[in-house]
């Protein structure tokens, strides 16, 4: 069963959230879990191991530099003979989102669109990683999660190769938007408008670069949506179910437990546990 993780559960107040984190070999695997409110970094430090995603296995080693977005669903593994040990670094998204807008980092929403957690190759990062490390501990404000932002991304380029060469920019635009909450209870339709194409070259395009139709993309984003309310507040199940634009309570509880192994109402309770797992 996966769990989702709350910024707040472990942050305590604090802007960002900082760990060094080793996992040897043929140890387990750290839990299954996703992100309820949160985007992290993680900086690979040193040895190798497995990034698990319900997509696939994909491998880490010295120098990779990972974001995890509250969509992406993973566990990590150490591999022989060296074990894995990375620094990560975790933030609200609300705060990471608005600093993308005003620096206008990675404008065709790349990031955010990517089925799977968005990997880079930079080894002279780790550095960036460390001295956020040491002003973790030594009671960071704002100004410390905006340096490390900015220390890091100027290691990280090309900005937008990550979407991959054929993704076009009205469709990264078109599916970013749908993550506002009007747009989310539109469903398909509203991502029909907000491409400004025909059904059937909005699906080819979706398939060629995603994997997935549309109705599965929105029904994706309105669980994610429902995974974020269910752990950050407190409204009842059946306004949450409205909100992401369900019909009926019954059938967000149905797609809800089919997706995370899980009621709402039992991870609601799951997503206040520790922030690390």
């Amino acid at each position: 069963m996966g769990q989702a993780l709350r910024f707040e559960a472990h942050a305590f107040g604090r802007p960002y959230h900082a760990a060094r984190v080793r996992i040897p070999a043929r140890a387990r695997d750290t839990e299954l879990h996703t992100h309820a409110d949160f985007h992290e970094f993680m900086g690979v430090v040193s040895g190798s191991g497995e990034h698990l995603l319900p997509t696939g296995v994909e491998q880490l080693r010295a120098g990779d530099v990972v974001l995890v977005r509250p969509s992406d669903r993973h566990a990590v593994r150490g591999s022989a003979p060296d074990g894995l040990e990375f620094v990560n670094v975790a933030f609200p998204s609300s705060a990471w989102l608005g600093f993308l807008d005003l620096t206008r980092t990675n404008p065709t929403a790349s990031w955010a669109s990517a089925r799977r957690p968005v990997t880079f190759r930079a080894t002279e990062a780790i550095a960036v990683f460390d001295r956020a490390l040491e002003r973790f501990q030594d009671q960071p404000g704002p100004y410390d999660l905006v340096r490390f932002w900015i220390d890091l991304l100027e290691l990280l380029a090309p900005a937008d190769d990550t979407a991959g060469p054929g993704t076009p920019s009205w469709l990264a635009k078109a599916c970013t938007a749908m993550r506002a909450e009007d747009n989310l209870r539109g469903g398909v339709p509203r991502l029909l408008e907000l491409a400004g194409v025909s059904p059937a070259h909005l699906s080819r395009s979706m398939r060629s670069t995603y994997g997935v139709t549309p109705t599965a993309f929105v029904a994706d984003l309105r669980l994610e949506h429902a995974a974020s309310l269910l752990a950050a507040t407190n409204a009842p199940v059946a306004t949450i179910a409205t909100r992401c634009g369900f019909s009926s309570q019954s059938y967000f509880t149905r797609c809800f437990t089919t997706a995370h192994q899980l009621s709402p109402r039992d991870f609601r309770h799951r997503s206040q546990r520790a922030f690390v797992p």
